[in-house]
């Protein structure tokens, strides 16, 4: 009997085992001949494939499929004056009419120019920039600001936790519905979940308007960890936007004990550019939610009351659906502009080529190249690939951080104490291809002197990753930062 059990069981191996063969070979023709992928993951998949067919396989499934995006993310596209103004603004750059309050910024023009071809993001000079580096003052800014709503709360979201701060805030969205103001809240439903179905409802009876991006093919089970929407934007009667890596859960308050203080930065905005995070937000409402919310009158109106400021800002946006990598270009066009330095604060710092050559070329140059990562992992691949790629920057020259005082989450790059991007996006393949993001690109230098004396605020909580630190690192460090560096096109 026994002999019998364990024949079944080799000829049942035996065939998976030929079958797998086959689907692998599948796997691997498709990779290569039917997607256009870079040839370091083409590469990466086909070793993972070969090696650990049966794991491989699944991580596949999980993470490695790449959907005809353009199709599958087709949403209905900008209308009526917005897509003209960009136009009108491209003219004037061609004719060299732009005019910026100083002068010295016209040698980013090219970079203006690119965001508009490239993103259709219109450049806006009216705009005030308030910077909150702390979850709880956020977010007291931000209930503040939901109070004072009279026509309509757009929230999205990528990780929404059903905690203590997300019922704070969805009693004051109740409370506006019943004012009569118009709320609608879009989640990721990776990112989102932790809730429940029935907490949409009680939303949805409540009067709060409810869409899910990207939804699970199997109820509770979400399997496609690919193409998630990692934005967040806040827009408020087209008046105030807030934009920047500030999720909701109680870590973001620094009140979860395994990450300690929330060390993030978010922005809130006031003036035209507004307008673009909520024209952003339309366009992923529509896509999830199948309705055209450009047909609601007074949604793009710029309120006549708003407070005027003196900060430039484009409000630039990339994912899968297109083939251009918007913010990553801005980025690579930053730090190549760099004269004086550059500061990067990012939570996964796992670079393209492009990006990491232009680094150490800068840094080479004499440029003053500084890069801060947190001194905790929340994705442990993530985290020792990131140190990986700090030792190279190190070699190049560059001035590496760890940030000691909990977990930094902040997304920011500036250059020269001019121009600043700051968002949602990491500086990782998954950022740069995988997820939809959106940051604001700030041409000021009042607001962004104002992040870099915050960088180097933080620095004095940092310890600094010399030559001699990193080459201290022990045989186990060296070889998780060697094998998670070997992932870092699927990370």
């Amino acid at each position: 009997m026994t002999e019998s059990i364990l024949q079944a069981i080799s000829a049942t191996y035996i065939f998976l085992m030929d079958h797998l063969l086959i689907i692998n070979i599948f796997l691997s023709l498709l990779i290569i001949f039917f997607q256009r992928r870079s040839p370091q993951t083409v590469w990466t998949w086909l070793l993972i494939l070969y090696f650990i067919p049966i794991l491989g396989f699944i991580l596949y499934l999980l993470i490695g499929q790449d959907f005809h995006k353009s199709r599958m993310f087709k949403a209905k596209e900008i209308e009526g004056e917005l897509k003209y103004a960009v136009r009108r603004q491209e003219e004037n750059i061609y004719r060299k009419k732009l005019r910026l309050a100083n002068p010295e910024l016209g040698r980013f023009k090219d970079l203006i120019l690119y965001n508009l071809e490239a993103g259709q993001a219109v450049l806006t000079d009216n705009n005030d920039v308030r910077i909150y580096t702390d979850g709880k003052e956020k977010f007291r800014a931000l209930m503040q600001e939901i109070e004072q709503a009279k026509c309509y709360i757009h929230i999205q979201y990528y990780i929404i936790k059903r905690d203590e701060l997300w019922k704070e805030l969805e009693q004051v969205l109740v409370k506006k519905v019943r004012q009569g103001v118009e709320v609608r809240v879009l989640f990721d439903s990776m990112g989102c979940r932790t809730m429940h179905n029935k907490d949409w409802e009680r939303m949805e009876r409540a009067g709060i308007h409810v869409a899910e991006f990207f939804p699970a093919l199997f109820g509770p089970l979400q399997f496609r960890v690919n193409y998630r929407n990692h934005r967040k934007i806040v827009v408020i009667d087209g008046r105030v936007g807030f934009v920047g890596g500030f999720n909701v859960g109680r870590e973001y308050l620094g009140l979860d004990k395994k990450f300690g203080y929330w060390r993030d930065t978010h922005l809130c905005i006031e003036g035209a550019a507004v307008t673009s995070l909520a024209v952003r937000f339309v366009l992923d409402w529509n896509y999830a939610a199948k309705e055209n919310l450009f047909l609601e009158d007074g949604l793009f109106e710029i309120p006549q009351y708003m407070r005027k400021g003196h900060d430039p800002v484009q409000i630039i946006s990339s994912g899968p659906d297109s083939q251009i990598k918007a913010i990553h270009d801005n980025y690579l066009r930053l730090i190549h502009s760099a004269k004086h330095h550059v500061y990067i604060q990012t939570p996964y710092f796992i670079p393209d080529e492009s990006i990491l050559d232009a680094l150490k070329i800068s840094s080479r140059s004499g440029i003053d190249v500084r890069i801060m990562v947190p001194c905790k992992p929340d994705h442990p691949f993530v985290y020792w690939a990131t140190y990986s790629y700090l030792g190279d920057m190190v070699a190049a020259g560059a001035k590496c951080y760890v940030y000691n005082n909990g977990f930094l989450h902040a997304k920011t790059l500036s250059v020269d104490g001019m121009v600043a991007c700051v968002g949602t996006a990491n500086m990782d393949f998954r950022s740069f291809g995988l997820n939809f993001e959106v940051n604001a690109t700030i041409y000021s230098e009042r607001t962004v002197q104002r992040l870099e004396r915050v960088f180097e605020s933080d620095m004095t909580q940092c310890t600094h990753v010399t030559r001699k630190v990193y080459d201290q690192r022990s045989l186990l460090i060296k070889t998780k930062e060697q094998f998670s560096r070997l992932l870092s096109p699927l990370l």
